[in-house]
């Protein structure tokens, strides 16, 4: 029970905080989308409902991508994350769908809004709480990509967004969507309530559709590379070879591969080393690095291979 314990604490918490925040808000929209008979209340409620799920599964994958490698396993289950994630996918595909088709209903249809106190209500809680659980994933990303920076952006945030992991990256991508969705949505229907033109509703709710069918492509992508498998970003790349570099013994890089899992780096490299060293001197250097590799965040696998400096320069000196 304890080691289950600690898994659910090292579950991804942008991704709890979304799934309790979207709980209370998709019921509070969901009447008030059947009093009001909005379609862009219709299309928040459905959008509000798609991110309850998806990021329900996201954190049970965040928390079971944790698990130490096994025999069987020895690779780890970095990448059932983005198992998780493509299924998350389909969810918002088929709310997106659902949602473009009531808002093509509604223009070609349009119908009255009541309980407009109730909407703005909805809609003002939603903005605080998307806005909140947004704020949170921006938060995740600077904490997960050790991004360097004075304050919290959105444009830090849409930078860096790519270097984290599946989990954050998919409630970012939603709750972004849902907080510019809310604001949409609450334009939208006070336009359509207080003015003749009618349509708004609707085009808010197909705006809103299509929005969250970008969110699916965007994170579908992603997850899609993942499960193909990628190499690490640039910045890792580069932080593993000084740690390499910084070993007076090593005189180059041979070759390096840094596959990423989930959040996860695994690192396979040839080192060269300076000529006439005895083979218990090159072992102990290996493991050296290997264990300062290890310290690295989210490095979790390192394999590595020694041969004598080729006086050939194969990696270029950094710093």
């Amino acid at each position: 029970m304890k080691k289950i314990w600690e898994l659910i604490k090292k579950g991804n918490a942008s991704s709890l905080y979304a799934v309790l925040g979207n709980l209370f808000l998709v019921i509070f929209k969901g009447i008030a989308a059947f009093l009001s008979g909005s379609g862009a209340m219709f299309a928040e409620a459905m959008h509000t409902g798609a991110d309850a799920v998806n990021q329900f599964f996201v954190f049970i994958g965040s928390i079971l991508a944790e698990r130490k490698p096994t025999l069987r396993f020895p690779s780890g289950f970095g990448r059932i994350i983005n198992v998780f994630c493509m299924g998350a996918v389909i969810v918002i595909t088929l709310m997106a769908y659902e949602t473009v088709l009531e808002g093509i209903h509604l223009i070609q249809h349009p119908a009255s809004i009541g309980s407009i106190w109730l909407i703005v209500l909805s809609l003002g809680a939603s903005i605080v709480i998307d806005g909140y659980v947004l704020l949170k994933a921006m938060h995740e990303i600077v904490k997960e990509t050790q991004t360097k920076g004075k304050g919290l952006s959105l444009s830090m945030a849409l930078k860096n967004v790519n270097r984290a992991s599946p989990a954050t990256r998919l409630v970012f991508y939603e709750d972004l969507v849902a907080t510019s969705g809310a604001i949409l949505a609450l334009v939208a229907i006070l336009m359509t309530r207080f003015t003749p033109i009618k349509v708004f509703d609707g085009i808010a709710a197909i705006i809103i559709g299509l929005m969250m069918g970008g969110v699916a492509f965007r994170v579908g992508y992603d997850n899609m590379v993942g499960l193909i498998g990628v190499s690490a970003p640039k910045e890792v790349e580069d932080n593993v070879s000084k740690i390499i570099l910084s070993v007076p013994e090593v005189t180059d890089i041979n070759k390096m591969r840094i596959l990423q899992e989930g959040r996860f780096y695994h690192v396979e490299s040839y080192i060269e080393l300076l000529p006439g060293l005895t083979l218990a001197e090159a072992d102990g250097i290996k493991s050296k690095i290997r264990d300062q590799l290890l310290a690295f965040k989210d490095v979790t696998d390192v394999t590595l291979g020694i041969i004598e400096d080729t006086g050939v320069q194969d990696w270029p000196k950094i710093g």
